[in-house]
C-alpha cells in the first residue's frame, strides 16, 4: 500500500523521536538479599559507563543535571535508587542498612545486570562511604575509577559536623518534626540554595526515604582502610568548600592517610552538593575524570 507524503512524513519523525530516546530505560535488579533496586540508564549505550550513587534522602532524580546535559551523552549513564530510597524497595530490619556489605552487594547487582564493563563509580555523601564498601568486598579489578562527591568517608564525630536538633527531628516517631528536620537537612545540603521547585522535588525525595534507615545508617562502620585503602585505579576527592554536613579537611586528610594517592578537586561557590550548586563545572570535571580512564 502508498503512503500519502504526509503520513510518509509523520512515520519518519515518530521513528527518528523514538531513536532518540531509545536508549533512556529503566529496570529492576535484585540484590543478594534480594532487595529490589530501581535503576535507569540514559546516554549513549555504548558510550563509558558512569554509576551515580546518590546520598542519604536523594534518589536517581539528584544527578538530573548531569543526565540532561548534552555534552555527557556520549557516556552511558547509570543511576540507581539505594536500597531504603526513591523507587526501591525499603526493607523493614535494621540490619538491612547497618551493614555496609549490603549496600556493596548493591553496586554489585547494578554493574553485573546492567552488564558495565568497566564503570567510574561516581558517589555522593553516603555514596562516597558505599563505594569504599564495594572496593573491600569485591576490589577494584571491575572498574576504571572512583569519583567521591563531598563524600562521607567515615561516620565519626571528627569528620560529621555536629547537627544534634537536625538530625534527632530527622528520626523522630512525630510526622511533622520528622519532615520538618529533612527540611532542614536539605537546607545544609547548599551553599547556594535551589530554585523552589528543585528544593520542592528534593523535599519529596526525603519524605520517600525510609525511616529504620535513617536511624541504622548513622551505626554503619565504614570499612576505609579495606576499601579505599586498597584501591589501585585513580580516586578523585570532589568538596564543596562551604560544606556543613561534611567536614572536608578531615575527611580528606583520613582519607589521604589510607591511600596517599587520590587527587582533589575544591569548588568554591559550593557546600554539600557541588553537581547541583555548579553543575557546569562539575560536569566538565567529570568528563575529564573519566577521559582520563583507562
Amino acid at each position: 500500500m502508498l503512503l500519502s507524503p504526509g503520513r510518509y512524513l509523520a512515520i519518519l519523525l515518530f521513528s527518528f523521536s523514538a531513536s532518540l530516546f531509545a536508549s533512556d530505560k529503566q529496570y529492576t535488579v535484585t540484590s543478594a538479599d534480594g532487595v529490589e533496586l530501581a535503576v535507569q540508564e540514559s546516554g549513549s549505550p555504548q558510550g563509558k559507563p558512569i554509576i551515580f550513587i546518590h546520598g542519604l534522602l536523594g534518589s536517581h532524580l539528584n544527578w538530573e543535571k548531569q543526565r540532561q546535559d548534552p555534552a555527557l551523552q556520549r557516556f552511558r549513564l547509570i543511576s540507581f535508587d539505594m536500597r531504603g530510597h526513591g523507587l526501591s524497595a525499603k526493607p523493614t530490619q535494621a540490619e538491612a542498612y547497618r551493614e555496609g556489605s549490603r549496600w556493596a552487594e548493591d553496586v554489585a547487582a547494578v554493574i553485573d545486570a546492567s552488564d558495565a564493563k568497566k564503570p567510574l563509580l561516581v558517589g555522593w555523601s553516603l555514596g562516597g562511604a558505599v563505594i569504599s564498601h564495594y572496593l573491600a568486598q569485591f576490589g577494584d579489578k571491575s572498574l576504571s575509577g572512583a569519583l567521591y562527591v563531598d563524600a562521607v568517608v567515615e561516620l565519626t564525630p571528627e569528620q560529621i559536623p555536629a547537627h544534634p536538633q537536625v538530625y534527632q527531628a530527622m528520626t523522630s516517631a512525630d510526622l511533622a518534626t520528622h519532615l520538618d528536620g529533612e527540611r532542614e537537612f536539605l537546607r545544609l545540603c547548599f551553599y547556594q540554595q535551589p530554585d523552589e521547585v528543585t528544593f520542592a522535588r528534593l523535599q519529596a525525595n526525603a519524605a520517600m526515604a525510609s525511616w529504620e534507615m535513617q536511624r541504622a545508617v548513622p551505626s554503619m562502620k565504614v570499612a576505609l582502610e579495606q576499601g579505599l585503602g586498597k584501591a589501585t585505579i585513580p580516586v578523585r576527592f570532589i568538596y564543596g568548600r562551604h560544606d556543613q554536613l561534611v567536614d572536608p579537611q578531615a575527611s580528606l586528610a583520613r582519607a589521604r592517610s589510607v591511600n596517599p594517592h587520590v587527587s582533589t578537586v575544591w569548588f568554591d561557590h559550593s557546600g554539600h552538593a557541588p553537581f547541583l550548586e555548579e553543575p557546569a563545572r562539575f560536569n566538565q570535571q567529570l568528563a575529564d575524570f573519566a577521559d582520563s580512564l583507562h
